[in-house]
């Protein structure tokens, strides 16, 4: 995305041994000629004072507990992935000629091969002899072959029961008679907060049943960096490859977090550890279930956080919420009177803090339940009323849908300056962000165009270009100035 949009859319080792020394200190005789030699076996005073030996001998005990607790419940997740390639095309060469006779193999089909991986996972229901592992998408989702190892020892043959790439979970299971086999208890990730304890669990690098210990580093990180809707919580506990799908425990011994990501140059742990809250999941745990995948509630809109600078020109200044830059036609939220430019401050009464939340939220909405938004258009707090639907990978993908295709952006000095627009009496909004097969592509419209005009109305700033977008009802066209001069684009009809 160009420099002026990015302006204003916010998206074991070696021991060396000197046995002189270590012989004198090994005597079994001791040496008594002074009074002021003393042994280390001899001392009975601790330089810890008794009081703060009980806190720290009670904060020890507390970790074995939670250790002796969750540990059973924590498994390592053996997988085998078929990964399929085309074959080389330099195997269709005569390399008989060079003693290589290639025997006749016939190269033009793709080939398979097995690779293997390790991850973590936690134990979350037994339904009779069935029982359910909690793990990463990216660990189980592809997997051909799953095997589940307790700490034990014991291994069963697991089977995918269903996985989501969007939340990055999936939730394996194996089959067990034996009902000492522990099933750990899910906390609440929305009590937890910055500077709580937490430990780590898991195989890190196929090391089964390793505890670390930390601190709840930040919570409500965004995830958008790993394609993943979820809010993660931060915490500086060791993480590393292999403990992804393992839990993250509070002191309570209850899982607030599932282990996924980290942030490494080295690729290894420097105390940026990142987990997905519980809460997140807990819903998707009955929907694999029940159905083998997430359902998710779908709206149709496309959100984008936006600056300070954008929200004036918008005329919602310091509101927090969601901007609704797209609208899906034909999708709820056009039913229910959403439209392109209204800026989203509330869900069901609850504020909405930015897009990662609204997404989240939108997202555990039932389809067929009816959500009532609070959005501000230009000035004014309008009220609506949606029913939301289930969301299908196939419509929301559909640019063809998608109202009107592009992103307006406000002619600011900045704007105008990356445009190099000279003539300072052109006013209306900047064209950004066309989306192929779109409504805007079938106009002709180019990033990087000014919109003037809407159906013949002329536009000056950016609240007056969405005012005119949401009368357009039946057909649409605009006046784009463009190189120097105006043109009319043809005209869309809805």
């Amino acid at each position: 995305m160009k420099l002026w949009t990015k302006r204003i859319i916010g998206i074991a080792g070696a021991a060396v041994v000197t046995f002189a020394i270590v012989s004198l200190s090994c005597r079994k005789t001791p040496v008594t000629g002074t009074a002021d030699t003393a042994f280390a076996e001899t001392r009975k005073d601790s330089p810890i004072p008794a009081d703060s030996l009980k806190v720290m001998q009670a904060m020890q005990d507390s970790f074995r507990a939670i250790s002796d607790e969750l540990l059973p419940s924590v498994v390592e997740v053996d997988v085998t992935e078929t990964k399929t390639v085309q074959a080389n095309p330099l195997d269709d060469l005569p390399f008989y000629f060079f003693g290589m006779p290639n025997q006749g193999n016939d190269n033009n089909q793709p080939r398979q091969y097995e690779q293997k991986g390790l991850g973590s996972g936690v134990i979350v229901r037994r339904t009779g002899n069935t029982i359910y592992v909690l793990t990463n998408n990216h660990v189980a989702g592809d997997a051909s072959k799953i095997s589940i190892k307790l700490n034990d020892g014991r291994e069963f043959d697991g089977k995918l029961v269903g996985a989501d790439s969007r939340m990055d979970v999936a939730l394996v299971s194996f089959e067990s008679g034996d009902k000492s086999i522990p099933v750990a208890k899910l906390g609440d990730s929305d009590q937890v907060h910055t500077g709580d304890i937490c430990f780590a669990m898991g195989a890190p690098l196929g090391y089964s049943q390793s505890v670390t210990q930390g601190i709840i580093s930040a919570t409500g990180r965004s995830g958008n960096d790993i394609g993943s809707i979820s809010d993660f919580i931060q915490t500086d506990a060791a993480i590393n490859q292999g403990n992804s799908g393992g839990p993250l425990i509070n002191i309570y011994g209850e899982v607030i977090g599932i282990d996924t990501w980290i942030a490494s140059q080295s690729g290894g742990s420097q105390g940026l550890g990142f987990a997905i809250p519980i809460n997140n999941i807990k819903n998707a745990i009955d929907d694999f279930i029940r159905k083998g995948k997430i359902t998710y509630g779908w709206l149709g809109v496309s959100l984008v956080d936006i600056t300070g600078e954008y929200k004036d020109a918008l005329g919602v200044k310091d509101a927090t919420g969601a901007f609704a830059s797209q609208i899906f036609i034909g999708s709820p939220a056009e039913k229910g009177g959403i439209q392109p430019g209204d800026f989203i401050v509330s869900l069901n009464g609850k504020p909405v803090k930015s897009v990662n939340q609204l997404v989240r939220d939108v997202g555990n909405l039932e389809a067929g339940t009816t959500a009532t938004f609070d959005v501000l258009r230009g000035d004014q707090k309008v009220g609506l009323t949606v029913k939301i639907e289930e969301r299908s990978e196939k419509i929301s993908a559909d640019n063809g849908k998608l109202w009107p295709g592009f992103i307006a952006v406000p002619l600011t000095d900045d704007t105008r300056k990356e445009l190099k627009l000279d003539d300072d009496k052109v006013r209306g909004v900047a064209v950004t962000g066309v989306q192929e097969k779109s409504p805007a592509a079938a106009l002709r419209l180019q990033n990087g165009d000014i919109i003037t005009a809407v159906n013949g109305k002329t536009v000056k700033s950016l609240g007056e270009f969405y005012e005119e977008l949401g009368k357009s009802k039946k057909s649409i066209n605009f006046d784009v100035y463009s190189n120097g001069g105006t043109i009319t684009t043809g005209t869309y009809k809805f």
